[in-house]
């Protein structure tokens, strides 16, 4: 009897385990735009032809140099339309093409509704972009059953209650949720489990690992890693010798670790903020340049303090005429909000990496951001950072008491090639009041 009651109470104990095993979803909407575009479309006419079902593309204004392909359709992407490639080279690769422009504060409006569904059923849910989102799903098993099962329920269910299909990847991890929902699309549910990962992602090609941009996808290639495998199998010492931190990053997340948990951000800081801008014409003196950096730092600016946040990142990115992209960052001495001081550090990088070649889109952004963070003052700066903090608290204030017009630097006064605050929303979209 007493073996009996031992039998019982050790499976009791394993099942609370099992039952209490992290597992995280990652939620993220098909060809976002384009789905958003349509379902609106049908929702306004059921007759309305269904930009999913031809060759479609949601892309900017070309007149304005906005024209880059900002989501394709199932059909377009298999003429080799590239999200972000401009839409004339989309235009070449498919003369019929439909070309539609965006409508952000409905896209908004869909983002929502999925965020709202998705709290429904998720304990914790963090908003990863407008289209997409983690959900904590541990300690769900009794509700809900077999969180693979349930997986196929929930995307069905946002398929049949809003309209617009999502790829739903599970794993232990936030990272390898991501990586296999980007697994083969649309409309599918994808793991990644630990125990998966030698078959499931070490045999895709390096580029594919999240946080490995073009930049370090070439140096591990001339360094002979092709694979994830190859990446997950080197030397740790080598790496980060050459990659500094980021190659320790890159190697955990090639070996499937990562330690980040969900949360809701509507209790802590993002990570980062940035925005950036497409210029009208090719900048090609420094000057212009460093205007556009202030605009891009005054929204960023605006945005780490309306959440009461502090950044300990700076980074400058540059895309030039030839779609050539280059970026830098650097460690603040000590955290900020200070809008002055995101943008000095701003111009020093761009110095230290613009070759002169016309520039096409400039970018400004930040990261490390904290809520805590206390600033480190030296003997030289302190009144200055107390009077630059208190002045752009006033600025934010009357800013958003009278519109963001009501006061601008004296540099963008009569100025037409600048607006004093730009990138990421435009003006309609940031003061539109279900933005995110």
């Amino acid at each position: 009897m007493l073996e009996c009651k031992f039998c019982f109470y050790f499976q009791t104990m394993k099942e609370s385990v099992y039952l209490m095993d992290t597992v995280i979803y990652h939620v993220d909407v098909n060809s976002a735009f384009l789905s958003w575009e349509s379902c609106y479309r049908l929702c306004q006419d059921p007759q309305a032809l269904d930009l999913r079902t031809i060759p479609a593309i949601v892309g900017g204004n070309q007149e304005t140099r906005h024209g880059i392909v900002l989501a394709k359709s199932t059909p377009a992407k298999k003429f080799g339309i590239q999200t972000g490639e401009p839409i004339v080279d989309a235009k070449r690769k498919c003369p019929n093409l439909t070309v539609v422009l965006p409508s952000y504060s409905c896209y908004v409006d869909y983002s929502r509704q999925l965020i709202d569904l998705l709290k429904t059923y998720a304990p914790s849910v963090e908003q990863y972009s407008i289209d997409e989102a983690f959900c904590d799903m541990t300690g769900t098993r009794k509700l809900y059953g077999d969180p693979v099962i349930f997986a196929e329920t929930l995307k069905n269910m946002i398929r049949d209650r809003l309209g617009f299909t999502v790829n739903i990847g599970i794993s232990s991890n936030k990272l390898l949720a991501k990586m296999a929902s980007d697994f083969r699309k649309p409309d599918l549910v994808h793991t990644l489990f630990p125990e998966e990962v030698p078959t499931k992602m070490w045999p895709l090609f390096i580029d594919e690992l999240f946080f490995v941009g073009q930049s370090t996808a070439k140096k591990l290639h001339e360094l002979g890693i092709s694979t994830i495998g190859d990446l997950a199998h080197m030397d740790l010492d080598v790496l980060t010798h050459l990659f500094k931190k980021h190659g320790e990053m890159i190697w955990n997340y090639a070996n499937g670790k990562d330690m980040e948990i969900v949360t809701d951000h509507h209790h802590t800081a993002n990570k980062s903020y940035g925005n950036s801008l497409t210029l009208h014409a090719d900048v090609t003196d420094a000057e212009t340049a460093r205007l556009f950096l202030l605009s891009l730092s005054e929204t960023v600016g605006a945005r780490i303090r309306a959440d009461k946040s502090y950044v300990g990142v700076v980074g400058v990115s540059i895309v030039d005429q030839n779609f050539v992209r280059q970026s830098k960052q650097q460690t603040l001495f000590s955290d900020t909000n200070v809008t002055e001081e995101i943008y000095q550090t701003a111009c020093t990088l761009f110095s230290e990496i613009w070759t002169g070649v016309p520039i096409r889109q400039l970018g400004v952004f930040t990261g490390k951001a904290s809520r805590d963070a206390s600033y480190q003052f030296n003997l030289f700066d302190q009144d200055k950072y107390e009077k630059l903090s208190k002045l752009n608290t006033a600025v934010d204030s009357i800013r958003s008491k009278f519109g963001e017009d009501a006061i601008k630097r004296a540099s963008f006064v009569n100025n037409d090639t600048a607006d004093h605050m730009t990138g990421g929303l435009n003006r309609s979209r940031r003061n539109h009041k279900s933005d995110i």
